[in-house]
């Protein structure tokens, strides 16, 4: 396999899978039951812990 038939390959066949992928993930994040979760995981830098010190400690 040369260069110029990955190279056409990857035009092609390439660009058709990085837009599906693309497609499915716009359609997953943005589907009816995901607001709840998006808002919870948005949550989680704010969040606080029991002891935020609890890693440090051996």
């Amino acid at each position: 396999m040369d260069y110029q038939t990955m190279r056409t390959f990857a035009d092609s066949w390439g660009l058709l899978f990085l837009v599906i992928v693309f497609v499915v993930v716009v359609i997953y994040t943005f589907r009816p039951g995901s607001k709840k979760q998006a808002d919870e995981i948005a949550r989680i830098p704010l969040k606080d812990d029991d002891d935020p010190n609890k890693d440090d400690k051996e």
